[in-house]
């Protein structure tokens, strides 16, 4: 299980991107994240990869702390990030190197029939499309073999038929290894698409909610009329989310024009 106790994150500057954020992901579950700029997706995925530490709160995995990068934790940007000098099947093995070299051939040939590469080994990043990279930067995170993955909106600078097309591989692959997902997202026919339940977030600082379950086995055909019903009560929460910080926005310009109101009357005596 991944567990995440009131985590909260202040930055040096003093920005506040998350506040008292508590989820429990079960072992293969699928979990979408979505919400408006601003309201810490990104920096959730960091602090649960351990790429940085929580301000308050704490990260666990199957009971123990995540402190630094774990090796039961991968995480997915949204760019590929190949090494462009290094060949496809380099890239893979990158995080490998400790494991003896014909290990490292069985995975990486592993992985890349798993995301349906099988030639593409001694290509260049240069010679891939987009989706092809991201294909490569998946395998990449499949070889260690985790338990947790991350997605950081992975799809996003894709295009429509790419994207689905990778989605739906995506799904395959967690049907046959079961990893615990996380998939930070935008798009709210992408997080119905894929998760098992969709953690509405709200900005400034970023803080749950709401908590929605998809009662609806994967895969999910996408001409689903209960589909319909789900991204309806999203964007539902996503609106109310707007309005919030649009009442926050406006209480906090009151209180900064009533603040200015006293010091000028303060001036004048």
């Amino acid at each position: 299980m991944l567990s995440l106790r009131s985590i909260s994150k202040t930055y040096p500057n003093g920005v506040t991107a998350l506040q008292g954020f508590s989820l429990d992901v079960e072992a293969g579950e699928i979990v979408a994240v979505i919400g408006g700029s601003g309201c810490g997706k990104s920096t959730l995925l960091r602090l649960i990869s351990g790429l940085d530490r929580a301000s308050a709160g704490s990260v666990e995995v199957d009971g123990e702390e995540v402190l630094a990068p774990h090796p039961l934790i991968n995480l997915i940007f949204q760019e590929p990030r190949l090494l462009p000098w290094l060949t496809v099947r380099e890239n893979i093995a990158f995080g490998i190197d400790q494991l003896d070299r014909r290990e490292r051939e069985k995975r990486v040939n592993e992985v890349l029939a798993t995301v349906r590469l099988d030639s593409y080994g001694d290509r260049l990043p240069k010679e891939l499309s987009g989706g092809q990279a991201q294909r490569v930067a998946i395998a990449r995170a499949l070889v260690t073999r985790p338990q947790v993955l991350l997605l950081d909106e992975p799809f996003s600078a894709l295009d429509a038929m790419t994207r689905a097309d990778l989605q739906r591989h995506l799904l395959d692959i967690w049907q046959k290894a079961r990893p615990t997902i996380v998939i930070v997202t935008h798009d709210i026919e992408e997080a119905v698409a894929l998760a098992h339940r969709v953690v509405v977030m709200e900005p400034w600082p970023g803080r749950i909610l709401d908590d929605i379950r998809i009662d609806l086995p994967l895969p999910r055909p996408q001409d689903d009329s209960r589909l319909g019903d789900y991204r309806k009560m999203i964007r539902g929460m996503l609106d109310r989310s707007l309005m919030n910080v649009r009442a926050g926005q406006a209480a906090a310009s009151g209180l900064r024009d009533e603040l200015e109101t006293g010091t000028r009357r303060a001036l004048r005596r």
